[in-house]
């Protein structure tokens, strides 16, 4: 088990020294000069000068990405180049926007992809699992923005239930915060119900025709007992597989959310960053977005062990 979990450790090492270099090399592929693009039309050379300095293009590039590195290290993502302000403290105080979002979006993707794929799987053919999978081509065949506006002119302008846009923290109450969470993570969660009642379903259609859940059957097992605990637990190292996947459509699924919604978090920081041609925060966002995938992806490696030991050996 221990061997199991160092290997797995030491195999992202490649995978995470690759994302940095490529993340930093993005001040370097960025087309023209981004020292005179930031200055503007009307800067001097001394202006381009200064800012080249600034970003650290005047030193060479092993050089300047140890130093980036080692500031990384330390928690240091240097300053925007637009407000002045240390990226890091930018990013810490959209964080809880981006994380709540995320949090409760797979909660509710769960909750419900989960008993609709083990649905659809024991009434195959029937009307039943025909509707579940409309819904899940639905879920993935239309934008996300789109969905997000209609669910605001009907549940927030219409019905008045949820509010259509802001962000409340959970420090000023639970049901606030969630209030205000859950338009956008009905939203979000649309696509990723899909993809999740999908693998249940077709994995779950595969162990239902087993022998063991045969046997099961034959003994007089309760039909709950062998759909939730014979033929799902078995059925979980996909159905994780995919969980961890679908973390990449929320990250970037946040970004169009978190406009469409208005809430302050690094989805919204991002996209404003890139208007601004502020590097410092792109950078520093997609490293922490491609590092979160990173640490998930190897959790999920991890999590097979737990689901079947026999992964270990």
């Amino acid at each position: 088990m221990s061997t199991y979990i160092v290997r797995r450790i030491l195999s992202t090492v490649p995978v995470v020294l690759f994302v940095m270099i490529f993340v930093f090399s993005l001040l370097y592929l960025a087309p023209g000069d981004p020292a005179a693009i930031l200055a503007g039309d009307q800067a001097t050379q001394q202006d381009i000068e200064n800012i080249r300095r600034e970003l650290g293009l005047d030193r060479s590039f092993p050089v300047r990405f140890v130093e980036w590195s080692v500031g990384i290290a330390q928690g240091d993502f240097g300053r925007s180049i637009f407000t002045r302000e240390p990226v890091s403290r930018m990013i810490l105080t959209r964080v809880e926007p981006t994380l709540s979002l995320m949090v409760v979006t797979l909660v509710i993707a769960l909750i419900i992809a989960i008993p609709m794929g083990v649905a659809a799987a024991w009434k195959r053919g029937s009307l039943l699992d025909r509707v579940i999978m409309l819904v899940a081509v639905l879920g993935f065949s239309v934008p996300v923005f789109v969905v997000g506006y209609m669910l605001a002119w009907v549940l927030a302008l219409q019905l008045g239930w949820l509010p259509v846009q802001g962000y409340t923290p959970i420090a000023e109450g639970v049901w606030p915060w969630l209030r205000g969470l859950l338009l956008p993570a009905i939203t979000l969660s649309g696509v990723y119900i899909a993809l999740i009642a999908r693998i249940t379903r077709a994995t779950m259609l595969e162990i239902l025709q087993q022998d063991y859940i045969r046997t099961a059957r034959a003994k007089g097992v309760a039909n709950n007992s062998v759909l939730f605990v014979h033929a799902l637990r078995n059925a979980m190292v996909p159905i994780v597989t995919v969980v961890g996947l679908g973390i990449a459509l929320m990250i970037s699924g946040a970004v169009v959310i978190e406009t469409v919604f208005s809430l302050p978090g690094l989805g919204r920081l991002t996209v404003d960053s890139i208007l601004r041609r502020d590097y410092p925060v792109i950078q520093a966002i997609i490293l922490i977005f491609s590092f979160v995938y990173v640490f998930i992806n190897l959790l999920i490696d991890l999590s097979y062990t737990i689901i079947d030991p026999r992964i270990r050996y």
